[in-house]
């Protein structure tokens, strides 16, 4: 099983931590690569639009992605 990694990022503007197992980083910054745009911009606007708490905003588009199959096809650790 993976541990928790904490990351400080930029929200909007904004210095935050954030708590996640390694594969979403992976993931998360695929996805932002895939868009082209920086890590913290895609986490941004993650943010917009979340109702629960950042980490797992972040872990549900991760999922969607992958379901979607626009992950990076990288097996969970």
């Amino acid at each position: 099983m993976s541990s928790l990694r904490k990351r400080s990022v930029l929200v909007s503007g904004h210095a935050t931590s954030v708590s996640l197992e390694e594969p979403f980083w992976t993931e998360l910054t695929a996805a932002a690569e895939r868009r082209g745009i920086s890590l913290n911009r895609l986490i941004s606007d993650i943010d917009k639009g979340r109702d629960g708490n950042l980490s797992s905003a972040l872990r549900m588009f991760v999922l969607t992605e992958l379901r979607a199959g626009s992950g990076t096809g990288q097996s969970p650790r």
